[in-house]
């Protein structure tokens, strides 16, 4: 394989490319669903293909193919060169900032591969998920195991030579609870870039019975009055709010072309002192990624520190256009996509808050949780959002206490950053095996997280 993708970066550079990359992709994945304690699905696909791009005349033209013939890949290289001509006629001329050539294979960690359990033991554990969570007036249950293990390969014509081999598991749970006509739906799920061992090591029943304990709550809960409250946000939700509302923003695409509400803002205080936003590759948690899709080290990020914005995130292309380095934030879906800008694990650093702290002197606010949030909408530009976020909680003269359910939040993302008063001193992040972030019609999984927040004002709103 190796000697293919050589032959086909040699290949390119006759054809007078100036720079050329390919992308071998591999993956195999699966997932099992059980509903109401009987097994609904056993779904398995496999993906092979590769991508090439070139640079010609300043102009980018790309390729891709899961038919890996030599002759045919040939001629698929041929066909990008003169599509990269065409374009350089009428197109921006395009440039790519200077990058160290990396040379590197890791795996991301993985004691057990998902073929040392077998498909009876794979089945019987999500069975076993799933009925833990049988409980009276939860009218429907749900559980997804799901694993991959990709191989991706990068080679380029300046010398890059990365491969990359991720593993990654995760369970899903959801259960509908019903009450005096009244339905409520409870989800959460928990992965990581694993093997099998983090599936054996979790306690899944006690994990789906709390969800179904949950939805039997939040039914009978109220929805908070529509009014600006003092809040906590979980780290889950603090972590939606940052990758939604704050990193897109922070991409240097949109920077460039002035979409972002943080165009011409480098340099300048947008957020609390106690705020310090990093984006990072490789964290305790997050979705593992060493380098990016340029074959460039995925190296820490500082974009925030203690309030003032203090980079983007870049690609090669990005990066030349704005002067710096890159970042390592190209990222593509696979091979047949072309790698733009996105996040990897964003997420707030810590403070020095025990939860006590943060909470005890709040004498009517609101306990917000990421689990189980419905998304919402963002306006980049404008740096608006409005969230649906999951089941929470009233806090009363410095106590957490009822559940609450149906909350929205609102808000612009740089006022709701300096309205942060207090940082917690726990910290996790988290990524999802189900789910992902979309742009430009790629799909791309991330890590997301920080600390507990103390935000001073947010505007809320209670549905139903």
């Amino acid at each position: 394989m190796i000697d293919l993708l050589e032959s086909l970066i040699e290949e390119a550079l006759k054809l007078g490319a100036s720079y050329a990359d390919v992308r071998f992709q591999e993956v195999e994945s699966s997932v099992i669903t059980v509903e109401n304690s009987r097994l609904k699905n056993y779904g398995k696909s496999a993906l092979i293909g590769l991508g090439v791009r070139v640079l010609v005349d300043n102009a980018l033209g790309v390729t891709s193919s899961t038919i890996l013939e030599p002759k045919h890949l040939s001629e698929q290289v041929g066909n990008a060169v003169k599509a990269a001509r065409t374009i350089a006629k009428r197109a921006n001329p395009i440039r790519l900032a200077d990058a160290t050539p990396l040379r590197k294979s890791v795996r991301s960690p993985c004691t057990k591969k998902p073929g040392s359990l077998s498909d009876e033991k794979k089945i019987s554990l999500v069975v076993d998920a799933n009925k833990s969570a049988t409980l009276k007036g939860i009218t429907n249950r749900i559980t997804r195991l799901g694993w991959f293990v990709e191989r991706r390969v990068f080679r380029s014509s300046e010398g890059a030579e990365v491969s990359l081999e991720t593993t990654m598991t995760g369970l899903a749970h959801s259960s509908v609870a019903a009450s005096s006509g009244q339905m409520e739906y409870v989800s959460d799920s928990r992965s990581r870039c694993a093997g099998f061992e983090f599936i054996l090591e979790e306690d899944w029943g006690s994990f789906t019975e709390e969800i179904s304990r949950l939805s039997l709550q939040v039914v009978e809960a109220r929805s908070p009055k529509p009014r600006a409250y003092e809040v906590i946000a979980d780290s889950d939700l603090i972590g939606l709010i940052l990758h939604e509302a704050f990193g897109h923003a922070s991409e240097g695409d949109l920077v460039a072309t002035k979409e972002s509400v943080l165009e011409g803002r480098r340099g300048d205080r947008i957020a609390s002192p106690q705020v310090t936003l990093v984006d990072e590759g490789v964290v305790e948690g997050g979705y593992y990624l060493p380098f990016d899709d340029e074959g460039v080290e995925k190296r820490r990020q500082v974009v925030v520190e203690e309030g003032v914005l203090t980079s983007f995130l870049h690609s090669r292309e990005t990066a030349y256009k704005l002067g710096v380095p890159s970042s390592g934030n190209a990222r593509a879906q696979g091979f047949g996509s072309k790698p733009i800008v996105r996040q990897t694990n964003l997420f707030m650093e810590r403070g020095d808050q025990s939860r006590e702290e943060l909470v005890e002197d709040i004498e009517d606010g609101l306990y917000l949780c990421g689990a189980g949030a419905r998304g919402g909408q963002v306006n980049v530009a404008l740096g608006t959002f409005t969230f649906r976020v999951g089941p929470s909680y009233t806090i009363t003269k410095g106590e957490v206490g009822e559940v609450v359910r149906g909350v929205s939040i609102s808000g612009t993302i740089l006022e709701t950053l300096r309205n942060v008063v207090a940082v917690g001193e726990d910290f996790a992040v988290s990524t999802s095996l189900f789910g992902g972030c979309g742009k430009d019609g790629q799909r791309v999984r991330v890590g997301h997280g920080g600390p507990h927040v103390r935000i001073k004002s947010m505007m809320v709103g209670g549905v139903g």
